[in-house]
């Protein structure tokens, strides 16, 4: 890809690499070269986890820690991420090895979410944290200007879990049963059982923790909740 062909995709980030190659690097992925994104999405979600984290400690003067945390899980989640990569049109830009691209890796929730951290450590390493905590706040602006402490804001394995709890029954239980296609392109499947329900549910996501999260919600709404 040219170096001019990145015009249009500076626009909409709102901001302009001055070093295209930071950001080419940003958008490269593993499979297509050993010069990719992974350092830059390293370090990327703590820079990420920190803006948002002191925005709404601004925001939120009397919220407790707990309260926070919830908010931030809320805002920095693989599935806000995948969303500002997609308004962003990021699979038009991405950098990927070829069996990554005829196995649809430019909609891999996983690799546009990655690639939104990568950004964000390719802008602080050019700008360094002022900066960069702009640029982040701008995309996440919307969002933050949504959140109330009265919201629920917890994922559906929170809530099952403290729904269980409330019912003093034992916690959920879940168990990978399938992981599918190369390691670099995983497919977790997994089974969340509940003493509540006579049968598991079970979701297919591209890893683990958001396999759980879709295998609770599915659970949460055989009961009702």
């Amino acid at each position: 890809m040219q170096f001019n062909q990145y015009t249009s995709l500076n626009s909409i980030l709102g901001y302009s690499f001055r070093d295209l190659q930071l950001l080419r690097q940003a958008l490269t992925h593993r499979s297509f070269s050993s010069d990719n994104n992974e350092r830059f999405e390293f370090l990327g979600d703590s820079i990420l986890n920190l803006i948002v984290g002191e925005a709404l400690f601004q925001k939120f003067p009397n919220a407790k820690e707990g309260q926070l945390s919830g908010l931030r899980s809320a805002l920095v989640c693989a599935d806000s991420l995948v969303k500002i990569a997609r308004n962003f049109k990021l699979n038009h830009h991405l950098i990927l090895g070829e069996g990554e691209l005829k196995s649809g890796g430019l909609e891999r929730d996983s690799i546009l979410s990655d690639a939104v951290e990568a950004l964000i450590g390719a802008i602080y390493t050019e700008v360094g944290f002022d900066q960069c905590r702009v640029v982040v706040l701008g995309w996440f602006a919307e969002k933050l200007n949504q959140l109330s402490l009265e919201a629920k804001h917890k994922d559906a394995k929170t809530q099952l879990q403290e729904y269980m709890q409330s019912c003093k029954k034992p916690l959920p239980e879940y168990t990978v049963v399938q992981v599918m296609g190369e390691s670099h392109a995983q497919q977790f499947i997994v089974e969340c059982r509940v003493a509540l329900l006579t049968q598991a549910t079970s979701a297919q996501a591209t890893n683990r923790r958001e396999a759980e999260k879709l295998a609770a919600a599915k659970a949460l709404k055989l009961l009702n909740i």
